[in-house]
C-alpha cells in the first residue's frame, strides 16, 4: 500500500528542534519557519500523544505561518513532573511561543490540547491573536465531569506504571488511538507509534506519563474561562468523533445563538489530522486568515486600493 502524499511530504519537511525549561522541566518543540513577517502558530497535541501528531500538517501550515509544535510535559521527549496543572501547561506553551514564534501568535489545541489551549488563552489571551479548539468543547456546569484527580477518586497512593514490552515490534502492535476510529494507513500508524516509544531496561515502553491525570484538576470553571477569553476563538469538530470532550458543540451553538464559529468536518473522527490533514488545514487557515485580515483591516484596505496597479508576477 502506498502512503498518502501528505505523509511523504511531512516526513521530508522536519522542523528545527528546540527546547525551553519551564519550572525545572525541559519542554521540547519543533519549529517550521514561514514567510518573512508571517504570524506564528503553536500546535498542542492531546493526552498521551506527542508533537508528531502535527508532523503531516505543520509543514503545509508553514507556507503561510511560522509554526511550532511542542511536547507538553509528561509527553514525548519533554520532562515529567510530580504533578501537573493547567497553569503550568499554559506557561509551557507560552514559553515555546516566546522562544520560537513572533509576538502575538495563534494557538491551536487538539483534544486535551484544547484544554491546554483554553488555559493558555485564559492566562495569556491579551498576548494572543486567537485560539482554535480542535475537537474540544466545554460543558455546562450542570453536566461537568472531572477527568482529573484520578488518584483521589480511585483511592490510589502509588502512581500508575507503564507496561514494558520485550521488543519494538511487540510494542508497536499495542499502539491504539483513543478513542478508536477506522484504521490508519500502516505507515502513519507505525510512525506515530515509534515516535511515542522509548527503549528502557528490559525492552520498550511509552514516553507519556501514566500519572498525568492523578492530581491534575481540569476544573468545572472551564466554561467560565471559555466565556471570557480575551482573544477570538473558534471550534472545529469531527462529524463522527467519539471523544467525550467534543460532545458539547450543540450547547455552544445554542448558547451563542450560532455566532460562535463552529465547523463540523464531514465524515471525520477524533484524530482527523490522520484522515484528511489537508481538509483540516483548510479549516485552520480559514479562521487564521480571517482573523489576521480583521486585525490588519486598515492595511488590507490600503493594499486593495493599490490592487489595480500591482504588477503581475512573472511565470518561472
Amino acid at each position: 500500500m502506498t502512503a498518502p502524499p501528505w505523509f511523504s511530504f511531512g516526513l521530508a519537511q522536519p522542523g528545527e528542534a528546540g527546547a525551553v525549561t519551564v519550572d525545572g522541566a525541559t519542554i521540547t518543540y519543533e519549529r517550521w519557519a514561514g514567510p518573512e513577517g508571517a504570524p506564528g502558530v503553536v500546535l498542542i497535541h492531546g493526552s498521551n500523544a506527542h508533537r508528531h501528531w502535527w508532523r503531516f500538517l505543520a509543514p503545509y501550515l508553514a507556507r503561510k505561518y511560522t509554526v511550532a509544535a511542542l511536547d507538553l510535559s509528561g509527553h514525548g521527549d519533554s520532562g515529567h513532573r510530580d504533578r501537573y496543572s493547567g497553569e503550568t501547561f499554559a506557561r509551557e506553551v507560552f514559553a515555546v511561543c516566546e522562544a520560537a514564534l513572533p509576538p502575538k501568535p495563534f494557538v491551536i489545541g487538539h483534544s486535551f490540547g484544547g484544554f491546554v489551549a483554553l488555559q493558555t488563552a485564559h492566562y495569556f489571551g491579551h498576548q494572543l491573536r486567537g485560539v482554535i479548539f480542535n475537537d474540544f468543547t466545554v460543558r455546562p456546569r450542570s453536566s461537568y465531569v472531572e477527568w482529573g484527580l484520578r488518584a483521589q477518586r480511585e483511592g490510589r497512593r502509588e502512581p500508575r506504571a507503564l507496561r514494558t514490552y520485550p521488543d519494538l515490534e511487540t510494542a508497536l502492535g499495542r499502539f491504539r488511538l483513543v478513542p478508536e476510529q477506522p484504521p490508519l494507513d500502516p505507515a502513519v500508524h507505525r510512525f506515530l507509534a515509534e515516535a511515542g516509544l522509548k527503549a528502557v531496561d528490559g525492552g520498550w515502553t511509552w514516553k507519556f506519563d501514566p500519572a498525568l491525570f492523578d492530581h491534575l484538576e481540569m476544573g468545572i470553571d472551564q466554561v467560565d474561562r471559555f466565556a471570557h477569553l480575551a482573544c477570538p476563538s473558534a471550534v472545529i469538530l469531527g462529524e463522527h468523533s467519539a471523544d467525550d470532550g467534543a460532545r458539547s458543540g450543540p450547547f455552544l451553538r445554542a448558547a451563542t445563538e450560532g455566532l460562535l464559529p463552529i465547523i463540523t468536518l464531514p465524515d471525520m473522527h477524533h484524530h482527523m489530522m490522520f484522515e484528511n490533514p489537508l481538509a483540516l488545514l483548510a479549516a485552520f487557515e480559514g479562521f487564521l486568515d480571517s482573523w489576521r485580515a480583521e486585525a490588519e483591516r486598515d492595511r488590507l484596505k490600503g493594499l486593495l486600493a493599490a490592487l489595480p496597479t500591482f504588477p503581475e508576477a512573472e511565470e518561472d
